[in-house]
């Protein structure tokens, strides 16, 4: 009877098998993910679903309410535009908080251990949605500002220019921006949504009532008022000293919370 040996695999020949090395996760498939997301829960969906059906209600207001002289380009890019400032904000914040309301976390955590890259992959489809939206809305009021003067018997204006809906992009931007920076900081649905309406619609008013009554406030308060320095982004033409106040507002009131909320959200424990 012949003895047969079973040699055990050396060390040196475990070493010497060719390992696959792990390839981490292209930015742009963590972008993609990251857009699907975005819109494929009941919340995501409703909300692009109420943007579409609120800007065709807004152009066709346009055409039945508007006097003719004012069924201009700017008119229904403005009426489309409205409403979807008020909304895509709450996009850009479900796109992070539903990492924490829906305990998805976790697992998007596990998956792609570095926060950062998830948390800049966000940040990245919620600034192309901003982009995009804001092109939709700019063919939208095109095709409503041809159909409606048509119907109207009136003839087309087309009295936005490039840098004007520029500027117009740049303020929905920094909409969506403190919307993420809120939702950043707090990594709760409601109460980052709550913080947003306070943001652009409570503060507003205060800074309102200040600038009747108060020189001061008046004078200066483009200085401290982010929602005052943004909407000199829709006049035709930005100063330099508009432009200084608008980098101010917005280093103060969207840069440093939303740094905070980083650093909180790159150290927080996950659940």
């Amino acid at each position: 009877m012949t003895d047969t040996t079973l040699t055990a695999p050396t060390v040196a020949g475990v070493a010497g098998r060719s390992v696959r090395a792990a390839t981490p996760i292209p930015t742009t498939r963590l972008v993609a993910v990251e857009l699907r997301k975005m819109f494929d829960t009941r919340a995501g969906f409703w909300l692009v679903a109420g943007i579409g059906i609120v800007s065709l209600l807004a152009t066709a207001a346009v055409l039945v309410f508007a006097p003719r002289a004012e069924l201009t380009y700017e008119t229904f890019a403005s009426a489309i535009g409205a409403p979807m400032s008020i909304l895509l904000p709450v996009v850009a914040i479900l796109a992070l908080t539903s990492e924490w309301s829906q305990r998805s976390g976790l697992t998007t955590f596990t998956l792609v251990p570095h926060r950062g890259r998830v948390i800049a992959a966000k940040a990245v489809a919620v600034l192309g949605v901003a982009v995009a939206s804001m092109l939709l809305a700019a063919a939208v009021g095109a095709l409503g500002n041809v159909v409606g003067t048509a119907i109207a018997g009136v003839d087309t204006t087309w009295n936005v220019s490039l840098a004007e809906f520029g500027q117009i992009v740049l303020a929905n931007v920094i909409g969506m921006g403190i919307g993420f920076m809120l939702a950043v900081l707090l990594r709760s649905s409601a109460g980052a949504i709550v913080g947003y309406f306070v943001y652009t619609a409570l503060l507003p008013t205060i800074s309102s009532a200040l600038a009747s009554t108060q020189d001061w406030w008046r004078d200066n308060g483009a200085w401290i008022d982010v929602n005052y320095a943004t909407s000199a982004l829709y006049s035709d033409s930005m100063t330099g000293e508009q432009w200084a106040q608008l980098g101010v507002t917005t280093l103060v009131w969207l840069w440093i919370p939303l740094a905070l909320g980083l650093r909180a959200v790159l150290r927080a424990e996950v659940k």
